[in-house]
């Protein structure tokens, strides 16, 4: 057996690799060590990066429930907020993304070539110059202010980018196959559900770890159009939480991590399959 040799330049990468992984995770560190200390300890500057004491849960509950006494509202109403916010926005959005990129790679008419580039070039209109328009519109249509016009918001603006992925991913279908499911009888819906959809697990996962994460780490849309903090989603309530004026470090890096754990836990579940679909489709299309 040959044995490898001796490579300086692979040990620097891997000094390197070790170097960048642990400046990444410092400030995790600090966030779920501050999370555990008690108030007085985390006041203290000069344990900043020292371990907690003890094991310190106060800080979780009182970020869930609140403070009724200082003033501070608790993160459980609008972490269910946030949830009945994403969780229909990413899946309409998501179907709707399937539909037009199956239409568009497979079924060929007459302007599709200038209805994808106008659809993708809705990922380039930044959120700030349509605020004043799309609050004007949700009002004058009965969703100003309320959760359904948020999402109706994420929606519209997720087509664009789902659009794109599902196009690329059926352009490597073998178009044979919906040849053969039209001669056999199967119609433009018939085609998609037989054979699309069932064939569309790798783009899914990519599209649903896109827009839940982006969709739930969004502050603008939400903090414009839901003015009622009963009806804020997480990002909105943990800014009012951390510009309160009572800083509780440990309560507010606690929120923090209640704030992330829905993501992460998607991540974990999902997340081997996020490369392997946003690769999906990069040969052709």
């Amino acid at each position: 057996m040959n044995r490898r040799r001796f490579r300086p330049g692979r040990i620097l990468l891997y000094v390197l690799l070790v170097l960048f992984a642990v400046v990444f995770l410092l400030p995790v560190y600090v966030l779920v060590s501050s999370a555990l200390k008690s108030f007085a300890e985390v006041q203290d500057l000069s344990r900043m990066w020292s371990l907690p004491s003890g094991l310190y849960l106060d800080a979780f509950k009182a970020a869930w429930s609140g403070i009724p006494e200082k003033g501070l509202r608790g993160l459980g109403q609008n972490l269910l907020n946030s949830i009945y916010l994403t969780v229909p926005a990413t899946i309409i959005s998501a179907m709707l993304g399937s539909l037009n990129g199956y239409i568009l790679s497979k079924w060929k008419f007459r302007g599709a070539g200038v209805v994808f580039p106008l659809i993708l070039f809705g990922i380039f209109i930044p959120y700030q110059s349509v605020l004043i328009p799309l609050t004007q519109t949700l009002a004058a249509i009965g969703l100003g202010g309320t959760i359904w016009g948020l999402i109706l918001v994420h929606v519209v603006y997720g087509l664009p980018i789902t659009t794109l992925i599902f196009r690329n991913y059926y352009a490597e279908i073998p178009t044979d196959l919906i040849e053969a499911a039209c001669i056999d009888g199967a119609g433009l819906l018939g085609v998609y559900w037989h054979i699309m959809f069932r064939l569309s697990v790798p783009g899914f996962v990519v599209v649903i770890i896109w827009q839940f994460t982006n969709i739930w780490n969004e502050f603008l849309f939400a903090v414009s159009i839901l003015q009622r903090p009963a009806l804020q989603p997480i990002t909105v309530a943990l800014r009012n939480l951390a510009g309160s004026q009572i800083q509780e470090w440990n309560m507010i890096m606690a929120g923090t991590i209640i704030a992330a754990l829905p993501t992460l836990v998607i991540y974990i579940i999902a997340g081997r399959y996020f490369i392997r679909g946003l690769l999906a489709g990069s040969v052709k299309g």
